[in-house]
């Protein structure tokens, strides 16, 4: 993927993100249920497209946490997102198990945070390897 394509694609993951902490600005409570799927959504989108940056192959179908292995290996450094990747992950079998009282206080505001989060990590390592526009 050249920069431009991946600036791009960076510059609608940030709209996303935007939108989604837009629905937590006006909904303190929102439900987690709500926006985790989107959460999820960018964050894949991020790891698959900061992959094809490096020309790094992900597993075309699967799971975020098969996508997050595929993403980190053979490079340790990339393991700083494991951790955050794995958070929503909880959340997700969290409601899949039907385990609400297992979910932390406001996990939806937490699940948008957490794709911001990992956004602005890889937003900077793009830069500091000339990756963007």
């Amino acid at each position: 993927m050249d920069s431009e394509t991946f600036t791009e694609r960076l510059e609608g993951i940030d709209e996303t993100i935007a939108e989604l902490e837009e629905r937590i600005n006006e909904d303190a409570d929102l439900d987690v249920a709500e926006v985790l799927p989107s959460a999820m959504d960018v964050v894949e989108e991020l790891l698959r497209s900061y992959a094809a940056r490096e020309g790094k192959e992900l597993p075309e179908d699967g799971e975020l946490l098969d996508i997050q292995k595929a993403f980190v290996k053979g490079e340790p450094s990339l393991n700083a997102v494991r951790d955050n990747v794995r958070e929503l992950i909880y959340y997700h079998n969290c409601l899949e198990m039907d385990r609400r009282d297992a979910l932390p206080e406001k996990a939806g505001r937490m699940a948008v945070r957490t794709a911001r989060h990992l956004y602005l990590y890889l937003r900077s390592r793009a830069e500091q390897a000339g990756y963007l526009v």
